[in-house]
């Protein structure tokens, strides 16, 4: 492992705040563990955090790669340019990947997955979906790798970052927010199934792992041609028997680590996005201050078919249930009006959900957590993927009422679920409970350990 001077750029990628001492970065929400690791650093790396997909499979990257530049090494996010600005200030450098991920899910083919009603159809779609965009993406993959020392690599990226490593002779780790490691105790989470009994959800688990691996199988065959970078034995059997590490993002109080996962499946806690914002705007405060804590409503990154229909439904519903509501447009461009109502666009979550009183959301990984990080109840709406499986992790928590289907959904099944989650006090005496469990968490430790033990 080679060894560079602290400051120094990564060629091609854009380094916000590189000059600037570790404790200028920003707040910090990772504790002792991540402090007591960054001390023992023998060596600058320069790491290279790769991921694709919507913002909730980017933005806890910039918390975790913030983690890590605290402790001193060089990191690089590797994703969309429509993310750079969830960056900005923490420290982390940025390399743009072409595609734009909302322009996917908003053509004819991304409308496409509302088509399917089960996770299975989603998937299918989504597979070839991206088939199609990846070719555009493998070139910037390459030329980060190839300023880097070590890549640490999201469920999305894996199988092309994992050959693009093998190939260059670098290290590399995985960094998962969901359990995606096939066992007999539940089902894939992406394909909204609970369970298909032992024997199925094992099997099950290997089949979504190799339709992932299918999409980047073609670009993979090209590497040595088309990019120079050797062809080597690659593939989910190979990692498993190489017993490649894979860190996942989220707390064993969530998701307990399945029995049968091998060695080397570590559940290391929650990294928390990366804000910037110390402070909400102030309109919004004004509409906070103005009033009994709000209900949240937004769907993130999803899409949905009929943004109008749902917007009237979900204003319906909070005012039918005697709440006042903060609506995020998101990608679904979610709206309401009037003086009980208050239109957002993107704003911290970790400022925003503790001043509510419940989260009304898609249940995507990033979401799920910062409604469990603010200790309010929840009523999830699953869209697609793994919706479903959070929205089950955070009934069973006893956080929620549980999840109201996107498909259907209707202003008078909102409100019974709104009622009950802000009505009922186990739900938020739960929230706060657990809120509480995940604070004593340090998420960011075991993988700045990993990446300083590749340092020494």
């Amino acid at each position: 492992m080679r060894a560079v001077p602290c400051g120094v750029r990564s060629a091609g990628v854009r380094t916000p705040g590189s000059d600037a001492p570790a404790a200028s970065f920003g707040r910090s929400p990772y504790g002792t563990g991540a402090r007591r690791a960054s001390a023992a650093i023998l060596a600058h790396v320069r790491v290279a955090i790769m991921t694709a997909g919507s913002r909730g499979d980017v933005a806890p990257y910039t918390g975790l790669g913030h983690g890590l530049a605290r402790a001193g090494h060089e990191v690089t996010l590797v994703t969309h340019g429509r993310f750079e600005p969830l960056v900005a200030g923490s420290g982390v450098g940025f390399h743009a990947l072409p595609v734009d991920p909302r322009a996917v899910l908003e053509s004819p083919r991304g409308q496409g997955l509302h088509l399917s009603g089960s996770g299975a159809g989603k998937l299918f779609r989504a597979v070839r979906m991206a088939r199609d965009v990846v070719g555009r993406m493998v070139g910037d993959v390459v030329a980060a790798a190839r300023a880097s020392d070590v890549l640490l690599l999201s469920p999305t990226m894996a199988p092309l970052g994992h050959a693009v490593a093998e190939g260059l002779r670098l290290p590399s780790m995985g960094v998962n927010l969901q359990p995606l490691a096939p066992t007999r105790e539940f089902a894939p989470p992406m394909t909204g199934v609970r369970s298909w009994g032992p024997v199925g959800n094992r099997a099950a688990g290997h089949a979504v792992n190799l339709a992932v691996e299918s999409i980047f199988a073609g670009e993979i065959r090209r590497l040595p041609a088309a990019h120079g970078v050797p062809r080597t034995a690659t593939g989910p059997r190979t990692r498993e028997r190489r017993g490649w590490p894979v860190f996942h993002g989220f707390s064993p109080r969530v998701v307990p680590r399945p029995g049968d996962w091998r060695d080397g499946l570590d559940i290391t806690g929650y990294w928390w996005p990366y804000d910037r914002e110390d402070r909400l705007p102030p309109d919004l405060l004004d509409f906070l201050d103005a009033g009994p804590p709000p209900v949240f409503v937004g769907l993130g990154s999803a899409t949905v078919p009929d943004p109008e229909r749902l917007s009237s439904e979900v204003v319906r519903a909070l005012r039918a249930a005697g709440l006042r509501g903060v609506i995020q447009r998101g990608w679904s461009e979610l709206r309401g009006g009037g003086g009980d109502m208050f239109t957002v666009g993107e704003v911290p979550h970790s400022l925003l959900f503790p001043r509510t009183a419940a989260v009304v959301h898609h249940a995507g990984a990033g979401t799920t957590a910062a409604g469990l990080r603010a200790g309010v109840p929840a009523v999830p709406v699953p869209i697609q993927f793994d919706g479903a499986f959070w929205a089950s992790r955070l009934t069973a928590l006893g956080v929620s009422p549980g999840a109201v289907p996107l498909r259907g959904l209707t202003a008078a099944g909102l409100e019974t679920a709104l009622r009950r989650a802000t009505g009922t006090p186990s739900y938020g005496r739960r929230a706060r409970q657990v809120a509480e469990e995940l604070r004593a968490e340090d998420g960011v430790g075991p993988v700045l350990e990993a990446v300083n033990r590749l340092a020494g």
